[in-house]
């Protein structure tokens, strides 16, 4: 019995036993244990700062949901462990599963490796290092500002940390190879598959790291998805001193295999016994594999186990707001099962490789995947760059090779969308012989290591990959289309489509990316694209997913994004977030993930009032809002506060009501027929009437907008915008204008990002009294982008800001006109409010 004692910096300690018996039924001579506790995080150079304990995973980086210039650079992070007793015969690795961007690990001040790279796995042989009896210093150092590593840039947050596990694993000196690209050196194909007969193939490393040649034996057993042996192989193995040796065997044919797919995601079980000459256990793995097989095809779309299947997917970032990419295995494994709850079938992990949990769940939920590497916007003149962009994709590999989820890899994503903007003549031409060199190097490596799946690559919708002939490198192409939200209206989505499957008919195509973002504070009738209303993200996805659904020649499409998460570069109406999530960053769902729910699921009925986002409104006695229904049943009958309001069809999953509510508490009730049975939702929405002109007692208005605005702060509701007519009230004259801009000084950021330019005057038809009047507007909304305050010995540099003037004016009744300029504030207008005192 050797044991081994690993002390946590005093705090506790974990006592280990690693058992070297002599009976051949015994194994655990290999151990795994995570090193996740104890760690101190200091900043380099931050030396005034006292280190920081911590737990992994762990990110510096949560400053990018507020700071723009989030922290970026080097960061230390440090712990003991004791090891007692020289071990005899025992190898010692450390496996780190992800540190971004790039890391070195110490250990004793000796540099034991180092790895470029935010988003793959790295393995060091840590035994030469090891003081044996006493204390052990690691330190892992990480840079998140590495020019090398992919991406260079990224509609993303670089966050810097140590983010996923790291691990301590203790083997004999024989051992599955832990040194092969961060994999355990086992990977399992199905190069033949079919309903009468499967054929498994397995590929493992063995490593031998004594001073003396040695016999090893291993067993591989295949174990059905009931727990039955299925089949099974032995071989021998001569391995010379300090050696690898790489080991290939067919198990026998599984005749009648029970295929994986979404619905059925049957997994076998692959277990691999490594023993010595002595037919004593040195090691002990298990991989769960799928029997299942795939095909793309440019006219007809994707098969899945030799059928037509519709890929129905999402793309996730790893990110959730506050905690960033610092998610453990749970927040991952939530995830995976809200998109299945949803109805996806598949998934992409944009941009990056991601956590061992997430593969995981897809493999046992039952969800196909996309993974790639972070090649993104442009490839810089660098080779350190590409050779490290070609060991990501090695890593990728071979570390998630054995996931039957996994049918794509991908490995660029919008290339040329900075490449077109940062060079011009001949050093664009220079930029673009790199793009295609280095795509043809990683399309040449990824068919080495699989021959078996199949390639991709995500494109926006540019000409120019047809044009320089980069679409043609992949099996796949992978378009990330927006119309009808960047630029263009909805109908430019399928337009496109079908001329590129006229120009290129060879080409399988994916709708890799597509969104609108979307803000619960923002609420339109007249939804149009950026306003970030929650009502025009609806327009836009029930416009583009029955274009997906329906043209055949679509293989499917990955919805941008399944989450609302960081990027920090971004403005918007929610400064450092891209908010086309579906759900929100605390994962609470969107009324939009009910459509897609609606429109895939079919072994569940679906009936949803879509008035979450929308459950606090405002407006005067009689007007008619929409509530919207989303449904997969037929009809749908709603009832406002018990009284019926009718019933409708369903078309596209969802039916429309205008409803006019009651001042205070309104319990909204949709109810349907499924299979005979009544199936229902309600939800309630609480709406403020408002008082009629001339009576009003307060009006605020998002001016130069058709947008309900609603301040998270107070509450307030803002109404849209509409021209003055005599006996009412609105704007006289002026322009709309807008700008996603962030706007400093204020929490209500979306209020001042529309406005009125050249505005004449606003009126308000109203009762004699004293009425304080409250003005909203920005500094330089068309000007320049900051000025410059010279604060004492200080100058503060200040971006466009929020103005808030409040004036207190005695009216005797009739109609009150602002005429503008007003006093100081220009002849522009974000928004006013009316309230009398």
């Amino acid at each position: 019995m050797k044991r081994i004692n690993i002390r946590l910096l005093g705090f506790y300690s974990l006592v280990l036993f690693y058992t070297f018996a002599s009976s051949p039924t015994l194994f655990g001579q290999t151990h795994t244990e995570s090193l996740n506790d104890g760690w101190f995080f200091q900043r380099e150079g931050d030396t005034n700062q006292p280190w920081q304990l911590v737990s992994l995973p762990h990110t510096w980086n949560t400053d990018a949901y507020t700071l723009k210039n989030y922290y970026r650079g080097k960061g230390i992070y440090e712990r003991q462990f004791h090891v007692s007793g020289k071990p005899v015969h025992q190898r010692f690795f450390l496996k780190i599963d992800a540190a971004c961007q790039s890391a070195r690990v110490l250990v004793n001040h000796q540099l034991a490796t180092s790895h470029r790279g935010g988003y793959s796995a790295f393995t060091a042989d840590i035994t030469p290092f090891l003081k044996y009896g006493e204390d052990n210093l690691l330190r892992i150092e990480v840079d998140n500002a590495d020019a090398e590593a992919a991406p260079v840039s990224a509609d993303f947050t670089f966050m810097g940390g140590v983010y996923r596990d790291v691990w301590l694993i203790s083997t004999p000196m024989q051992h599955f190879e832990l040194l092969d690209h961060g994999s355990d050196g086992i990977r399992v194909s199905t190069p033949e598959v079919s309903r009468e007969k499967a054929r498994v193939q397995v590929r493992s490393i063995i490593r031998n790291d004594s001073a003396s040649q040695t016999r090893v034996t291993v067993r591989h057993e295949l174990y059905d998805p009931q727990g039955q042996l299925v089949g099974q192989t032995t071989r021998q193995h001569r391995i010379g001193a300090h050696a690898a040796l790489e080991s290939a065997i067919d198990l026998p044919p599984v005749d009648h295999p029970q295929l994986w797919s979404p619905e059925t995601p049957l997994l076998y079980r692959l277990v691999s016994i490594l023993t010595d000459r002595q037919g004593r256990e040195l090691q002990r793995t298990s991989h769960h594999i799928g029997m299942r097989w795939c095909a793309f095809d440019a006219q007809k779309g994707f098969s899945l186990n030799g059928e037509p299947y519709k890929l129905r997917g999402m793309c996730i970032h790893q990110d959730q707001k506050p905690y960033g990419v610092a998610m453990d295995d749970d927040m991952h494994r939530r995830d995976v099962a809200m998109m299945k709850a949803m109805g996806a079938n598949f998934v992409r992990l944009a941009h990056e490789q991601q956590d061992n949990a997430i593969l995981e769940a897809c493999d046992r939920l039952g969800l196909l995947v996309w993974e790639e590497i972070p090649v993104v916007n442009s490839v810089p003149e660098s080779e350190a760059f590409m050779q490290a962009c070609r060991e990501n994709l090695i890593e990728m590999v071979r570390q998630h090779y054995n996931h039957p989820s996994v049918i794509l890899w991908g490995y660029m994503n919008e290339v040329l969308l900075q490449t077109n903007n940062l060079y011009k003549g001949d050093d664009h031409a220079k930029a673009i012989e790199r793009i295609l060199s280095l795509a043809r190097q990683l399309e040449t490596t990824l068919k080495e290591e699989d021959p078996y799946r199949h390639s991709t690559m995500a494109l926006h919708g540019s000409e120019d990959y047809n044009r320089h002939h980069i679409s043609g490198i992949t099996d796949v192409v992978g378009w990330n289309l927006y119309q009808g939200w960047y630029g263009g209206d909805l109908t430019g989505f399928e337009r496109f489509l079908a001329k590129q499957q006229q120009a290129e008919p060879t080409h399988p195509v994916i709708v890799s990316e597509w969104g609108a973002g979307s803000d619960r504070r923002l609420h339109s009738t007249q939804g149009k694209p950026f306003d970030f209303s929650i009502e025009y993200q609806q327009k836009y996805v029930e416009h583009y997913l029955p274009v997906i659904e329906e043209k055949p020649y679509i293989c499917g499409g990955s919805y941008w994004n399944f989450i609302d998460f960081s990027s920090a570069n971004r403005d918007e109406s929610m400064p450092r977030i891209n908010n086309k999530g579906v759900v929100y960053a605390d994962r609470t769902p969107k009324d939009i993930y009910y459509y897609y729910q609606a429109k895939w699921r079919d072994d569940i009925p679906v009936i949803h009032v879509a008035s979450r986002d929308w459950d606090v409104r405002k407006g005067f006695p009689g007007t008619m809002l929409p509530v919207k229904v989303y449904t997969n049943l037929s009809e749908v009958e709603l009832f406002l506060n018990g009284n019926s309001l009718g019933r409708r069809t369903a078309d596209n999953c969802f039916v429309l009501f205008d409803v006019a509510f009651s001042d205070g508490r309104n319990l909204l009730t949709a109810k349907g027929m499924h299979e005979g049975k009544v199936v229902e939702d309600a939800t309630v929405v609480w709406y403020e009437a408002a008082a009629s002109l001339p009576c009003v007692q307060e009006m605020a208005v998002n001016v130069g907008s058709q947008c309900y605005y609603t301040s998270p702060k107070s509450g307030v509701i803002w109404l849209p915008d509409q021209p003055y007519q005599q006996g009412g009230w609105g704007y006289v004259g002026g322009k709309q204008q807008s700008s996603q801009g962030e706007i400093h000084a204020t929490d209500d950021g979306p209020l001042y990002q529309t406005w009125l330019e050249g505005l004449e005057a606003y009126c308000f038809d109203v009762d004699a009294g004293t009425y304080e009047l409250e003005l909203l507007y920005v500094s330089e909304p068309s000007g320049s982008q900051s000025s410059v305050y010279n604060l004492g010995q200080q100058a503060a540099t200040v971006g466009r800001h929020a103005i808030h003037k409040k004036v207190v004016v005695d009216h005797g009744g009739g109609t009150l006109t602002v005429r503008f300029p007003y006093g100081d504030a220009p002849a522009r207008l974000s928004a006013i409010k009316l309230r009398k005192k």
